[in-house]
């Protein structure tokens, strides 16, 4: 392997001290684990003196530098204009922000479209604010046979009252990536607005806001190797236009308007070295920082998507597992079933073997009721970049195990303990 295209897992994984406690993570769309430098910079910013924002005390000082610092490397991370980065508690936060403000707009009659892929979290805040303001939801299906979700489903549901569109840029439970450029256009032909979570998008692959063409982007540096953090892109031309609902006597700058209370600095500073962490996994030759992440990020990619084939051909071995992702284009988030039995059953065989894999419906219940799972779900085999090739030993060698075990039983062979 050339150097341009060198990822060295061992050395990212020798910076993540909870890697030292022995599982196998294959739970990164709940949450990554967090390198040491991401850890330092918390740290760091919490020993310092820090008050409110301004200019005239260290306290005041530092707290400015940390919130710009962080805005402009989530500006580089998403390749979005730093102006327009808002700060949250969380994408499900956010999108309950912006639904309530982006309501006030709406009128009887209205339409607002969301999608039966997405996270819970880009459909509850959106039904609910429709509800209030006496709009029409509309309900965006996907093929559960093959897990897409094409611009043609978005198409059918979209008319002159239109006005806001909500989809996933990467479902969190079989990984589909739609279309979001071509959707982005249907939605723009009726004068609509598109808002994208990107969440697990943005954990695998480099986000180009401008190309996606999302007037809204989401997502949350936790999925990215940072601090719990929601962070939405926008234009700052288009957040001049909202009115959100803020204290009277907070400042009216964008972006500043729509984070309420003061920010959370020990996390932002996490944040901004979450980004630079992943800046240094990218070619050094690459010039700008936003050029290193571009070059990390499809590191990561081609990384984690050896390791997502590999798994997927040795499950295609196993006949009692179904694996319901399918789409064309998707990230490395894998979700199976194994016949006749409970996914909770397979998540705690899996734990007590140090291999961590979580179990359900993860937020995305109309997902699952719609690829025949119900309430029960399934079992998620979510990649990261610290996942290497002896974690993928492990977790094969424990689903073969448990499906052997669970074959034998079935047919009535005793099975021995061990």
């Amino acid at each position: 392997m050339t150097e341009l295209h060198r990822y060295d897992v061992e050395a990212v994984r020798a910076q993540i001290p909870a890697l030292k406690a022995g599982s196998a993570h294959f739970d990164g769309p709940g949450g990554t684990q967090i390198p040491q430098p991401v850890i330092d910079a918390i740290a760091d910013a919490l020993s310092n003196p820090l008050c409110n924002r301004g200019t005239s005390t260290a306290g005041e000082r530092n707290a400015e530098t940390i919130v710009a610092q962080a805005r402009g490397a989530l500006a580089d991370f998403l390749c979005a204009d730093p102006g327009g980065i808002v700060f949250g508690r969380s994408s499900t936060q956010l999108a309950y922000s912006f639904s309530r403000t982006l309501a006030k707009t709406w009128r009887p009659g209205d339409e607002v479209v969301v999608t039966r892929l997405d996270h819970e979290c880009n459909v509850g805040p959106w039904v609910q604010a429709a509800a209030d303001a006496g709009v029409t939801v509309r309900w965006a299906d996907f093929d559960p046979v093959t897990g897409e979700l094409a611009p043609g489903h978005i198409r059918e549901v979209l008319s002159e009252r239109t006005r806001l569109v909500a989809v996933t840029a990467a479902s969190n439970v079989i990984g589909t990536r739609p279309a979001i450029a071509e959707i982005a256009r249907l939605v723009h032909e009726v004068g609509a607005l598109l808002y994208v979570d990107a969440a697990q998008y943005s954990a695998h692959v480099s986000v180009d806001f401008d190309q996606l063409g999302a007037d809204f982007l989401t997502c949350s540096s936790y999925k990215f190797l940072g601090p719990h953090l929601g962070i939405l892109a926008a234009r700052p031309e288009l957040l001049r236009t909202l009115t959100p609902d803020k204290l009277s006597a907070s400042t009216d700058s964008v972006p500043e308007r729509f984070e309420l209370g003061i920010l959370p600095y020990g996390v932002l500073a996490g944040a901004r070295a979450a980004v630079d962490f992943l800046t240094g996994l990218g070619s050094p030759s690459a010039g700008t920082r936003r050029r290193r992440l571009v070059s990390a990020m499809n590191r990561i990619e081609r990384h984690e998507d050896a390791l997502r084939v590999r798994i997927e051909h040795e499950l295609a071995g196993l006949e009692s597992v179904t694996l319901h992702s399918r789409a064309a284009r998707r990230t490395p988030t894998l979700l199976l079933t194994v016949d006749g039995c409970d996914p909770r059953d397979v998540h705690g065989y899996l734990a007590a073997r140090g291999v961590d894999a979580g179990a359900g419906t993860f937020y995305s219940v109309e997902a699952s009721r719609r690829l025949g799972l119900g309430e029960q779900g399934g079992l998620r085999i979510g990649l990261a970049p610290y996942n290497s090739e002896e974690d993928v030993d492990r977790l094969l060698a424990g689903l073969t195990d448990y499906v052997h075990r669970h074959s034998r039983r079935f047919a009535g062979t005793p099975v021995s303990a061990g």
